[in-house]
């Protein structure tokens, strides 16, 4: 059996590709699932999965890779699973990485678990090398900076506003409706739900609570008096959620 965990802060998700593996694939066990890197690195250390599929979006993604390097020993293969689109998945090289794209495709799954079981086959015969992380991601986020869209469109009561998206400097979930904030302090209600906008924009926009996306590039300060938060250029304020914070220090330390 094929020892596996699942990676996705997403509940839904997990519970969906478990009842993937459960119905359409064979000698698949999963042994835990983790909501957060934190999570996932505990869940790694001690059930000692020889299968991990990993959520990776941008720029949470980022973390998906440091997880991966900040274990020692990686005695399991990864299975990325992502919403991508088509010309971010040239950034992976497909003879050495595993990916799915969301929504999952049976027949995806199987043959991504197909080339898991022949390189667990090879890897008893041959020395094969470990998988270039730090590469993979740098090539990722070269992809994806070049096909940002410039302009989205804004679907509101009175109709549909095309915007520029370096505009926009963060986004709240208003019930199944986003609130979209602009940096001249204009604002809209969108009557998509905030889980739209974060597969709809460039990687530089961080989901940093259930409520709550903001554009990287508007971020002034970090504070952490009466909860954690992050100051914006338009003068407002958004919360960060535990279990988005060390994603987001981690990504703020980078810039």
């Amino acid at each position: 059996m094929i020892r596996t965990i699942i990676v996705d802060d997403e509940l839904l998700a997990r519970e969906n590709l478990k009842l993937l593996l459960s119905d359409f694939c064979e000698n698949v066990e999963v042994v835990g699932e983790a909501d957060s890197v934190d999570a996932a690195i505990d869940a790694i250390t001690e059930l000692k999965p020889t299968l991990v599929f990993l959520d990776i979006r941008m720029p949470s993604g980022i973390e998906g890779f440091e997880l991966l390097e900040k274990i020692d020993t990686k005695d399991f293969v990864v299975i990325f699973v992502t919403a991508f689109k088509d010309y971010a998945i040239k950034a992976f090289n497909a003879n050495a990485i595993h990916y799915i794209l969301k929504p999952i495709d049976v027949e995806d799954l199987q043959n991504a678990l197909k080339k898991v079981t022949e390189y667990f086959k090879m890897k008893k015969s041959l020395p094969l090398k470990d998988f270039n992380y730090s590469e993979l991601l740098e090539n990722l986020t070269l992809s994806l900076k070049n096909d940002c869209p410039d302009r989205i469109a804004i679907h509101h009561s009175k109709g549909i506003k095309l915007v520029e998206v370096k505009e926009i400097v963060r986004l709240q979930a208003n019930g199944n409706c986003t609130h979209i904030y602009f940096k001249n302090s204009s604002s809209y209600l969108d009557t998509r739900t905030l889980k739209t906008y974060e597969d709809l924009l460039p990687f530089y926009f961080v989901r940093i609570h259930k409520s709550h996306i903001v554009n990287i590039n508007a971020v002034e300060e970090y504070v952490h008096t009466d909860g954690h938060r992050v100051l914006l250029n338009d003068k407002s304020t958004a919360p960060i959620s535990r279990g988005k914070l060390s994603e987001f220090l981690t990504l703020l330390k980078r810039m």
